[in-house]
């Protein structure tokens, strides 16, 4: 399975905006700087995680994106599902039907075989990714982390979040 490169730009920008002071946001071209990626690209994936309900929007010149929900309650699953769709990665077709000489339609009344395999791998992959959470990412990445990444990202904010003004 191939998952778009906007899936793993959408979970970075994600797991980055949860460094966020409460109500500051960070813009998409600040989010596509940070990770050398395309803002035109990363905004169609943005979008995409607000229609889910994943970010909220700030709109306006001080505007951008901020965690619409906390990170504990944001799984990969969800972050998959709101750039990819929510149809299963396997789509049969049912070709085992066509091709010369066809066989009446009894050969077809059980569910086709391949279909259900890919299904069942389907639904684990999808039970994997809904037990990840943002929150358990930040936590990974703690832990395993001499202080570098987690520097290099909270310095980064702090130079381009913006505070909503008092």
């Amino acid at each position: 399975m191939k998952l778009s490169d906007g899936v793993e730009q959408a979970i970075h920008s994600v797991t980055m905006l949860a460094g966020l002071e409460t109500d500051a946001v960070l813009s998409a071209a600040s989010l596509a700087e940070f990770h050398g990626v395309s803002t035109s690209y990363l905004l169609k994936h943005l979008q995409a995680l607000s229609g889910a309900g994943i970010l909220a929007t700030v709109p306006g010149p001080k505007g951008g994106y901020r965690l619409a929900r906390p990170p504990h309650s944001i799984s990969l699953l969800d972050i998959v599902l709101a750039v990819e769709g929510p149809r299963p990665a396997f789509r049969c077709n049912e070709i085992r039907q066509r091709g010369p000489n066809p066989l009446p339609g009894r050969y077809f009344t059980a569910p086709c075989g391949i279909n259900a395999a890919m299904l069942r791998a389907e639904k684990a992959y999808r039970r994997e990714l809904a037990g990840v959470t943002v929150a358990g990412l930040i936590t990974d990445l703690a832990e395993m982390d001499d202080g570098g990444i987690v520097s290099r990202g909270c310095a980064f904010l702090e130079l381009h979040q913006r505070k909503p003004a008092r």
